[in-house]
């Protein structure tokens, strides 16, 4: 943790989270190299709360140390990539089950309305408000789980799906929507069986509707700067 000049408290957890972002999103591309006094200029910070994100985001499998190289982005392998879908396909599942019994009335509240506000975007064709959505579907949904060992693994692996594979949009985003309506009420009822089925038929898609990000040659230096979110940064 460190004080910025205007007194503002940046976290570790912080920067780990923007580095990600950007490794998400990327702009930092497979392969490309990280270098801890361009990142600290880049989010405004000093090198040492990006030393311990570079030490995290290795642990979670975003970052890679090279011998004479030092930390670069990871580049995962198509068998590396085929692995999450196939890991995603067994924890979804697990997770909609322990929701379906561990549930509460505010975890309910929040699914319903994102799956309202969801199929209304959907029906209106806008598609591009649809991956937060999602994103914070699939996150209220795991946190019902009641479990934050298993919640906090689905949401680093959704996040390495969608870095992996680019986070296209879906093509049929009402059946989506419909079928995560389905789920809700599974939950709902506390059908734990129903919910289990319903979250692996929406966690199994064919290998064509995932497609590869392919890496582009690393990016010079570290990007434009870009400032640390502090205001929702945990203490």
């Amino acid at each position: 943790m460190e004080t910025k000049s205007d007194g503002r408290r940046i976290s570790t957890h912080a920067v780990c989270t923007a580095i990600r972002d950007d490794i998400v999103s990327g702009v930092f591309p497979p392969g490309a190299r990280l270098i801890e006094e361009l990142l600290a200029r880049r989010y405004g910070v000093s090198r040492v709360p990006v030393r311990e994100a570079l030490r995290t985001l290795a642990s979670e499998g975003f970052v890679v140390t090279r011998r004479h190289a030092g930390a670069c982005v990871a580049e995962p392998t198509e068998q590396e990539a085929a692995d999450l879908l196939d890991v995603r396909a067994l924890l979804e599942p697990l997770g909609a089950a322990r929701a379906a019994q561990r549930r509460t009335e505010a975890h309910l509240k929040v699914l319903r309305g994102l799956v309202r506000l969801g199929q209304d975007r959907a029906r209106g064709g806008r598609t591009g408000e649809l991956r937060p959505l999602g994103d914070w579907f699939d996150e209220t949904l795991a946190q019902a789980s009641g479990s934050p060992s298993l919640a906090a693994l689905l949401t680093q692996l959704r996040r390495k799906i969608t870095w992996v594979y680019g986070g296209e949009q879906s093509a049929r985003p009402v059946a989506d929507w419909e079928a995560c309506g389905a789920l809700v009420d599974a939950v709902a009822r506390r059908d734990a069986e129903r919910a289990r089925f319903l979250a692996a038929a929406r966690a199994h898609r064919s290998p064509g509707e995932f497609r590869l990000r392919r890496p582009e040659p690393p990016a010079r230096g570290s990007g434009p700067k870009r400032s640390v979110n502090t205001a929702s940064a945990p203490s």
